[in-house]
């Protein structure tokens, strides 16, 4: 069971300025909270065996395997682009 003067020191550690209003229903939100992991510890012996999962279905990437292709041919890379400057790409200045 929470009670209010935890609620208090946990505002307090978080830099919360709670009202007594917000600090009363903070104290049985938590308390609710911490009630539901309690009936949490107590599966843990049912579950005992079972492998952690994060979806109820496997699934699997289909990914393409990467392949390295060289390309010789640098020239024919730089004529394509729209402006070139000697042996490189010219791009429109983006920083002053």
């Amino acid at each position: 069971m929470i009670d209010r003067k935890q609620v208090q020191h946990v505002a307090n550690l978080g830099r919360l300025h709670l009202s007594e209003a917000e600090e009363i229903a903070f104290t049985s939100q938590l308390d609710s909270i911490l009630d539901y992991f309690q009936q949490l510890n107590e599966l843990d012996p049912l579950l005992e065996g079972v492998e952690p999962t994060t979806r109820a279905i496997a699934t699997v990437n289909i990914t393409r395997p990467d392949i390295l292709v060289l390309n010789d041919d640098r020239e024919a890379l730089l004529d394509c682009a729209p402006e070139r400057e000697d042996d490189f790409f010219r791009v429109p200045q983006i920083m002053g």
